[in-house]
């Protein structure tokens, strides 16, 4: 099963009243295991940064304003997340976003039923407990000690991680330790044999043997028995 982890940051809380998305990151997982590839972009808003919104993210109009538009990225961000289920913490509001960006330029929206919320997750799982990322990333020991700033590639890195503890966590049975004996080492055991003894029965022996057999009802050793 392949998702993709996916985060954005905004200039503000509702698509309705005009904000927008000013960065997009995702990550490819396969089987719940990170692949390493990656998406991340980021966008010109076409408006002002509230500052607001620059205390959360550390994007400033300055460091937006030649950064291309989402129509500009929209083909190359289709074609990463595919058709493949979208993990997103508050998956409601960057689902919002997303659809109002593709809305604008005449793009179909994505299906909300694609999206997998990962505080509704932790909200099941830990009921009355806080929710958001960084507690999840303390609760299951996460590192986020690089995150200073909410950042889209960032969070979807911190939230790869999370989202494997919600669904069950790290199976150990995948660790593999090249160079490691696969096999149980069995020790040969040599096995000693005495010689054969041969020594003669006295005639009370034989005697005695040959009655016993003659006591015994169609024996084997009877050739008349059968």
């Amino acid at each position: 099963m392949r998702h993709i982890i996916l985060d954005t940051e905004t200039t503000g809380f509702d698509p309705l009243q005009g904000h927008r998305i000013v960065e997009i990151g995702c990550v490819e997982m396969v089987g719940h295991i990170a692949t390493g590839k990656t998406y991340q972009c980021y966008l010109n808003p076409e408006r002002e940064v509230p500052v607001e919104a620059q205390k959360v993210h550390g994007l400033t109009d300055e460091f937006l304003a030649d950064k291309p538009l989402f129509s500009q990225c929209v083909e190359a961000f289709l074609d990463f997340i595919g058709d493949d289920p979208l993990v997103i913490h508050n998956a409601p509001f960057d689902m919002a976003f997303l659809n109002a960006e593709l809305q604008r330029i005449g793009f179909p929206p994505l299906a909300k039923n694609r999206a997998i919320d990962t505080v509704i997750l932790a909200r099941k799982m830990f009921p009355g407990a806080p929710a958001s990322l960084d507690a999840l990333c303390k609760r299951f020991k996460v590192d986020a000690s690089n995150r200073q700033l909410h950042g889209a590639l960032l969070d979807s890195r911190l939230l790869a991680d999370v989202f494997v503890e919600l669904t069950g966590g790290k199976q150990t049975g995948l660790n593999i330790e090249f160079g490691a004996k696969t096999k149980t080492e069995k020790t040969a055991i040599k096995a000693t044999t005495r010689e054969e003894r041969t020594f003669p029965l006295s005639a009370e022996e034989l005697a005695a043997h040959d009655a016993a057999i003659a006591g015994i009802k169609g024996h084997i050793w009877d050739k008349k028995a059968s």
